[in-house]
């Protein structure tokens, strides 16, 4: 790539934005899969551009890094800023959420071990085409959220900003007793659910390249998510 370098910055913002397009394109895709079908993947792109702008402006290349890998972290971080500013989960889908969770951790308490989903929908009193539609509709559904580290009105867990190390929420994250149980809860899960996540977050697969992979289809696929993150949640609400 022959793009020229100033003391400003990257010196051809054009160039930048067409040699680095694809890289916003790519981050958006990849974060669309964990986000309910409200949300247009226009928006998103569009939040990374200015991501790409922004660090095309502050990028130095004495730092040391690679371009390509310090605007991916601005990329992500605009595209996080606006789905936080958007407020785009629902508070009835964040609801459902945790009712799911609670009924997760019943039923494991009772069954000593991951309950089926007929079962979930069972103890939620539900039908199961119902109970697989709340979690197709809670396809944006995260292993944490910001509220789980700060009460109303404190500073967003998204912001980035240095914080000491008593409320860094990336620090309780690297706590080894959290990561201990983390990878327990992790190999708890039933088979298909541990073959998606791990799909998803360590090889980096859309939810329609995991569902060829399994033989089911997208949605399917998305309830599974959904349904793996409310174990992980559930199993980890001490943390």
């Amino acid at each position: 790539m022959n793009i020229m370098y100033t003391a400003n910055g990257l010196g051809d913002k054009e160039q930048c934005i067409k040699e680095y397009a694809p890289l916003v394109k790519r981050i958006a895709h990849h974060l669309m899969a964990r986000l309910p079908s409200s949300v247009l993947v226009d928006d998103i792109i569009q939040a990374g551009m200015i991501g790409l702008l922004e660090a095309a402006g502050r990028y130095d290349e004495l730092r040391g890094a690679q371009f390509e890998t310090f605007a991916a972290q601005r990329i992500r971080g605009a595209m996080l800023d606006e789905l936080r500013q958007a407020d785009w989960m629902p508070r009835s889908v964040r609801r459902d959420m945790r009712r799911i969770e609670a009924a997760i951790s019943q039923l494991q308490q009772r069954l000593g071990n991951p309950p089926a989903e007929s079962e979930i929908a069972k103890e939620l009193g539900i039908p199961l085409v119902e109970y697989q539609q709340m979690l197709f509709e809670s396809r944006g559904a995260q292993l944490m959220y910001y509220e789980d580290f700060y009460g109303e009105g404190d500073e967003d867990f998204f912001d980035r900003h240095d914080v000491d190390n008593e409320t860094d929420p990336l620090g309780q994250l690297q706590d080894e007793h959290f990561r201990e149980a983390l990878i327990k809860a992790i190999d708890n899960l039933p088979e298909r659910e541990r073959m998606v996540m791990g799909m998803h977050y360590e090889q980096e697969m859309n939810l329609r390249e995991i569902g060829e992979v399994i033989g089911v289809s997208e949605s399917r696929i998305c309830q599974l998510h959904s349904q793996a993150v409310a174990r992980l949640r559930s199993s980890l609400k001490g943390y």
